[in-house]
């Protein structure tokens, strides 16, 4: 068999096995809720949603002020952006996080999050 037979075979496979991989595994993430985040952002805000939320005496008052709500910091965490070169400080014996989102209303909000080994404490709202 000819060199050009066997690099035709080998990629035939190859192509049926990525598709093979990716459509089990794809579907196997799905079922399971498993998300993939490789990226630095992707990475941190996992970290803040998968911790138990306290919330802090200044953010208390922005909730007061009825301009932010509960599902805009949910919403912040999911899409939002982390601010590294203001973020991972230590601070209170945890790290201390700012993270740039919107709210439902499309305006833009930072957020100023403690993060312990065991809990995040959302410190701060300010509106941009």
């Amino acid at each position: 068999m000819s060199l050009r037979y066997r690099l035709a075979f080998y990629l035939f496979g190859l192509t049926i096995g990525i598709v093979f991989v990716y459509f089990f595994m794809t579907k196997k993430a799905e079922a399971s809720g498993v998300t993939f985040c490789y990226l630095p952002n992707c990475r941190v805000l996992k970290d803040l949603r998968s911790k138990p939320l306290k919330i802090g005496d200044e953010a208390t008052k922005r909730f007061d002020e009825k301009w932010v709500t509960l599902d805009d910091i949910k919403m912040s965490l999911e899409h939002g952006d982390v601010i590294f070169s203001e973020s991972n400080k230590p601070f209170e014996d945890g790290k201390l996080y700012i993270v740039e989102g919107k709210t439902i209303a499309n305006q833009d909000i930072t957020i100023e999050m403690i993060s312990y080994e065991n809990k995040v404490i959302l410190k701060d709202i300010k509106k941009e």
